[in-house]
């Protein structure tokens, strides 16, 4: 455990704006967390536990102490049908799909270069090019940090959905994850159905050469936060009804779309925002990112309420032209718990 002498929260989220913590200490193991939320010095205080804050908008400094996971370690256990990871929640996301493909285990190439930590991944059920996490997720440890009880939960209890999951609901508060467990079959199929993989040739690709088409994609299409801050898709893509898509195709025959289920589309939001004139719009130091609509970047100098204000402009403008109401993909922090955009801008 390590208590940083800084309260500066930028260099501690990929938005990098300038807001405060209380504290910041950081976590190298399941005892350590333990140990910050029973400490009686802290009691009085919220606590937020956070990987890389690459999911993140601080909307106010945070009267709080700020727990970094920084659990490592990765664990591999080899049978017939496949190979089964455990790996610390404190592990950076894109080294640990780097290390998976150089060791001969592909499966999780298609999420190469989504920036956050392992423990961060379950949380969103993040997925990208044709993957979730939940198609490869066997199981996550949590500690409850109350009791220091840890459980292991199968990837049904984590109840994923669509950048959902039970931490995001009924274990938000109370439960830590300290580990994840996963599975990668032997019997590997690339996953080609993302347009810019298409074009490669599903029998003769290799786990290597689909890693480096995500990067090359990625990295065309979305800043690195490392220099312009951002936390990637800002929003969600937004899923309506087959009628509703069908009004909005006679009015836009191009717009995007794709099949949740016999009654309902899922629309790409980035196209919404891009066909709405926003790449570009800026206030204060927050902008919509000229080549990727879905992102919102703070151009070096932006505050919260830069952010919150043009996300609430996207958002209405987005309404006024579709009908389709976003909704952020990203977290909002205030002073002391989690918020929204409708209630920061309320």
């Amino acid at each position: 455990m390590n208590i940083l002498p800084q309260r500066s929260l930028a260099p501690f989220h990929t938005f990098h704006l300038d807001v405060d913590a209380e504290l910041i200490i950081e976590a190298n193991s399941a005892d350590d967390l333990l140990s910050i939320w029973q400490n009686e010095a802290y009691q009085a205080l919220p606590k937020l536990l956070l990987g890389q804050g690459s999911n993140m908008l601080f909307t106010e400094p945070y009267h709080g102490v700020v727990v970094l996971n920084r659990i490592q370690g990765i664990e591999v256990k080899e049978d017939n049908e496949g190979f089964h990871l455990h790996v610390g929640a404190g592990e950076d996301w894109h080294r640990f799909v780097e290390w998976t493909v150089d060791n001969g285990m592909p499966g999780l190439e298609n999420l190469a270069l989504i920036p956050g930590c392992v423990g961060s991944s379950p949380i969103q059920n993040i997925g990208a090019y044709g993957l979730e996490l939940k198609d490869v997720c066997e199981y996550v440890d949590v500690l409850d940090l109350e009791t220091g009880e840890q459980q292991r939960l199968s990837a049904v209890d984590c109840q994923f959905g669509y950048r959902d999951s039970i931490f995001k609901h009924a274990l938000k508060s109370n439960k830590a994850i300290i580990a994840v467990g996963f599975f990668l079959n032997k019997q590997w199929m690339p996953r080609l159905s993302y347009g810019p993989l298409a074009s490669l040739d599903s029998a003769s690709v290799t786990a290597r050469e689909i890693f480096e088409a995500v990067c090359a994609i990625r990295q065309q299409k979305l800043p690195n936060p490392d220099e312009i801050g951002n936390a990637g898709s800002f929003f969600k893509n937004p899923i309506i009804s087959v009628a509703e898509r069908d009004a909005l195709l006679a009015r836009y025959p191009n717009m995007p779309s794709y099949s949740v289920s016999d009654s309902q589309c899922k629309l790409a939001a980035g196209w919404l925002i891009d066909q709405a004139g926003l790449k570009g719009y800026q206030v204060g130091g927050a902008q919509v990112h000229r080549e990727q609509a879905l992102v919102l970047t703070n151009t070096g100098n932006a505050t919260a309420n830069d952010v919150t204000a043009l996300a609430a402009h996207v958002v209405q403008t987005v309404d006024t032209q579709f009908g389709v109401e976003l909704e952020h993909e990203v977290r909002f922090m205030a002073a002391k718990e989690e918020t929204c955009l409708a209630k920061v801008v309320a």
